[in-house]
């Protein structure tokens, strides 16, 4: 057993991970960026929480393009196929639960 203390995380580079578990090829990583990430679509569903910082998430749907303002303990659940990109504002810490080697 351990304990991550995700405030005090940080990498040598934006979107640096540290690997926590993988659960039935699942991964659970612990991101740290100051930098957007480039917009995606995973070949799974990904569950993306706010640990630290702000991130505006940019998704696109059928109506077009949006962002949503996530905080602190916020959640962005991103569907198979949905595409989008994390923008943090500042630094941030960031818990993504995804199929393991997705983008």
């Amino acid at each position: 057993m351990r304990t991550i203390r995700s405030r005090t995380f940080t990498a040598d580079k934006a979107w640096d991970a540290l690997d926590i578990a993988v659960i039935e090829g699942a991964s659970v990583r612990l991101h740290w960026t100051d930098q957007p990430y480039k917009w995606h679509v995973n070949d799974g569903e990904e569950i993306f929480v706010v640990l630290d910082g702000r991130v505006d998430m940019h998704y696109r749907d059928d109506s077009g393009e949006h962002v949503v303002a996530l905080e602190a303990g916020d959640l962005f659940h991103a569907d198979v196929g949905d595409a989008h990109v994390a923008h943090p504002v500042g630094a941030a810490r960031i818990l993504v639960i995804e199929r393991a080697g997705s983008i």
